[in-house]
């Protein structure tokens, strides 16, 4: 059985919806037969290749809250992720355009090593002093991933090299409907939306495998304007 995640690297709730997901699928009895598939999702695809700027910053001029809102915001997913044993910076961190850690983790995948480079970038951008904007940060990852320095290196240069690849993953997620991430597909029979309970991960699981029929997504309650919050990153509406 394949699992599909879309996600985006700045996206706090795929970092726990992930580590969420990965307990209820040790939890699920036939995980050895599950095969897990990251795709690519990007949360800000209109930004700016270099621009950067700090998180609760970046969170309010995106979502049009006040600069305690989005500290507020960043508090309240800290204490989720605390809560999966998973560090947290809620203030210190970069937020800025993901499309290059897109590419180079299409690289990974092609190599085999896509979940090692992910969970690298996820810990160095939520829990690190480091920021995975700087393309030497980022390349210091890929070869801590496995991944061949000058491999990356060209990657990073080649503004083409799996670019169509990340396109394709997020016209696929248009597709699906989906609005906002993290956004978990199961055998193309059933969609969760957003970082669920573990048990919602593995009752998922159990049904999926079962070849039950179709059953509606389940989708976490979110701000009507877009936000990184209640269990979700949305994309907002443009102005």
């Amino acid at each position: 059985m394949r699992v599909e995640i879309w996600s985006d690297i700045a996206c706090p709730w795929c970092y726990v919806g992930k580590a969420r997901f990965e307990k209820g699928l040790a939890a699920f009895a036939h995980r050895d037969d599950v095969e897990v598939v990251h795709r690519s999702f990007e949360l800000d695809p209109h930004r700016a290749r270099h621009d950067t700027a700090p998180v609760v910053e970046s969170i309010a001029r995106k979502y049009g809250r006040t600069l305690d809102e989005a500290r507020a915001m960043e508090e309240h997913v800290a204490s989720a992720a605390r809560a999966e044993g998973l560090g947290y910076r809620t203030e210190g961190r970069d937020q800025g355009n993901t499309f290059d850690i897109h590419r180079l983790l299409h690289l990974a995948k092609a190599r085999g090593l896509q979940e090692e480079l992910l969970d690298l970038a996820y810990r160095t951008n939520f829990a690190e002093e480091r920021s995975v904007f700087d393309p030497e940060v980022l390349i210091g990852l890929a070869v801590e991933a496995g991944l061949e320095e000058d491999e990356a290196r060209a990657v990073l240069a080649d503004e083409d090299a799996y670019a169509e690849d990340v396109r394709a993953d997020e016209r696929e997620a248009a597709e699906l409907g989906a609005s906002a991430v993290p956004f978990f597909v199961l055998d193309r029979r059933y969609g969760v939306s957003g970082g669920q309970p573990a048990e919602v991960f593995t009752q998922a699981l159990e049904q999926a495998w079962q070849g039950r029929r179709i059953i509606p997504v389940v989708t976490p309650a979110a701000p009507a304007d877009g936000a990184c919050d209640d269990g979700a990153c949305e994309v907002p509406p443009r102005g």
